[in-house]
């Protein structure tokens, strides 16, 4: 594909972030126990038999990404080899087909170059998101596994999942719903999750937060995570903490940052349980992270029908924070040295 091809006409400074319909998007059918042709299709509505699996049973997954335009107009991926792992793993336990590396890699290559005009340009704070998706589709009734499975890739120019640039500070409030149990498919990326977060998140917004954050489901005391972010805290003794539960989807925006906080910061690192009312006194700093958020520090939280201040004598962002924020979003857009070997470049 010719790099000369002209950018979109869009003020990429002040997209938000909502789906914006790019030219094409990736598909692949599982029928009969194999994988089918793919095909790059234009339209952007899919034709769902009524009794499709997905729509009844939530028999779905999906994947979040991102492609980011490099100073030298090279793209981007960061780490979509773990975006394949937890697909899969989300699959596996809803029962759906595996999708091969190479076809998953294909997948979002394919439809990052097709849709080029619609990558962000270096500089604008704009990034490609990629959403991979997986569904049960075809005729059923009863609850049983779909017999066909749809395989779908397509992106959208995104700015930042929060209003603001950069590192805007938000506001958590502790949810009195669960997310999810234990033992429940909550370390899963899959549909069912969210829908079940959209009361939870609605009730945050009243109470003025940005988002809700959940307490474990079996006593309400240890911080899992937040409505579409994992957690992070810098504790008073240096230690970055995450919080550990079976719970909790694997965050590859959060592995990465205790990766760097570890290896390139120097600091301490642990996940472990954190329980909020009993620890909250030793947060230095906190920050809620993910594929679409980044990483934004978390001012205040909302538990015991009352603000609690995280950030004290009027302190917005935090060094911790700030430095993680810096070098995650450096590495990410070929601004520093990938040491680590995260970095995939998709040729153009």
């Amino acid at each position: 594909m010719n790099k000369k091809l002209a950018k979109k006409d869009l003020n990429w400074a002040e997209l938000g972030f909502q789906y914006l319909r790019t030219d094409f998007r990736y598909s692949c059918s599982f029928i009969n126990g194999e994988w089918q042709p793919s095909t790059m299709l234009q339209d952007e509505n899919l034709v769902v038999h009524e009794g499709a699996p997905a729509l009844h049973y939530a028999q779905q997954c999906f994947e979040g990404m991102k492609a980011q335009t490099a100073e030298d107009g090279s793209i981007l991926l960061f780490r979509p080899e773990l975006n394949y792992e937890r697909m899969n793993q989300a699959a596996a336990r809803l029962l759906m087909p595996e999708i091969p590396a190479l076809m998953f890699l294909d997948a979002i290559e394919s439809t990052v170059q097709a849709n080029y005009a619609w990558i962000p340009p270096y500089g604008t704070g704009a990034s490609l998101y990629i959403r991979p998706m997986l569904i049960g589709v075809g005729e059923n009734l009863g609850l049983q596994p779909a017999r066909r499975y749809d395989f779908r890739v397509f992106v959208s120019p995104v700015g930042p999942y929060y209003s603001g640039a950069g590192l805007g500070v938000i506001n958590l409030a502790v949810s009195n719903l669960d997310r999810a149990a234990p033992r429940g498919t909550g370390s899963f990326k899959i549909g069912a999750n969210y829908a079940g977060g959209l009361m939870a998140t609605r009730m945050a917004k009243d109470l003025g937060a940005s988002e809700a954050l959940y307490l474990d489901a079996a006593e309400g005391r240890f911080i899992d995570e937040a409505g579409s972010a994992n957690i992070i805290i810098s504790m008073k003794d240096g230690t970055l903490v995450s919080p550990a539960s079976h719970a909790i989807l694997p965050g590859i925006t959060r592995r990465s940052l205790m990766t760097i906080a570890e290896v390139q910061l120097g600091l301490n690192t642990e996940q472990r349980p954190v329980e909020l009312r009993t620890e909250f006194e030793s947060f230095d700093e906190m920050g809620a992270c993910g594929t679409a958020a980044v990483l934004s520090p978390v001012g205040q939280i909302w538990y015991d029908r009352a603000w609690h201040n995280v950030y004290k004598d009027g302190q917005t962002v935090g060094p911790v924070m700030q430095k993680l924020y810096d070098t995650l979003v450096g590495i990410q857009k070929g601004e520093l040295e990938d040491t680590f070997g995260w970095l995939h470049e998709v040729s153009i």
